[in-house]
């Protein structure tokens, strides 16, 4: 049985009750993804950033992020909230052994610096590549394609949460273009 077969034949998806009760007794592993553009070279040139409602009303700009489903690998998730959330024509780049740059545990509380109110997750963040048009898609209000100045500046980071906007300078560190 091939992977996406084995996804199609079992429930994967959790009503709100039963994720709750999850999120109240384990962490979750979700994977995040910083959407750059990259010259001939292969330097970032362009950081990529959703702008999204929170669910107390206001917008925050933000990273691609989502769950990895019970029998899905990694890099299958990566796909699915790429083209989910940036669209089907975005044609992400994600590399033949996809590798996160860094892991980052979110806590409801302040104790790492990276918080969800929600649960205690543990997400594998990568830096991938888009060649394609971009088109948000689901709960996303707009994309935009930022330099790499831009998405360091305290300005975007005032307007992200939960702490992507570190995840957004560790990401310019690993690709040595941080400003």
């Amino acid at each position: 049985m091939q992977g996406n077969d084995i996804l199609s034949s079992q429930p994967a998806w959790l009503d709100e009750a039963e994720l709750a009760g999850i999120r109240s007794k384990m962490p979750l592993i979700y994977v995040e993804a910083v959407p750059v553009r990259i010259d001939h070279l292969g330097r970032v040139e362009r950081v990529g950033l959703l702008l999204t409602p929170q669910a107390d009303g206001r917008l925050a700009r933000a990273i691609v992020s989502g769950r990895v489903l019970y029998g899905e690998r990694v890099r299958d998730a990566l796909w699915r909230h790429l083209s989910k959330d940036l669209g089907p024509d975005s044609d992400p780049q994600i590399p033949a052994d996809p590798s996160p740059f860094t892991v980052v545990e979110y806590f409801p509380d302040d104790r790492s610096g990276f918080t969800d109110p929600r649960q205690h997750a543990v997400s594998l963040v990568f830096l991938v590549p888009i060649s394609g048009e971009v088109a948000p898609s689901e709960s996303s209000l707009a994309f935009s394609w930022l330099t790499v100045e831009e998405a360091c500046s305290i300005t975007i980071a005032s307007e992200m949460s939960g702490g992507q906007d570190r995840i957004i300078r560790m990401a310019m560190a690993h690709a040595g273009v941080l400003p």
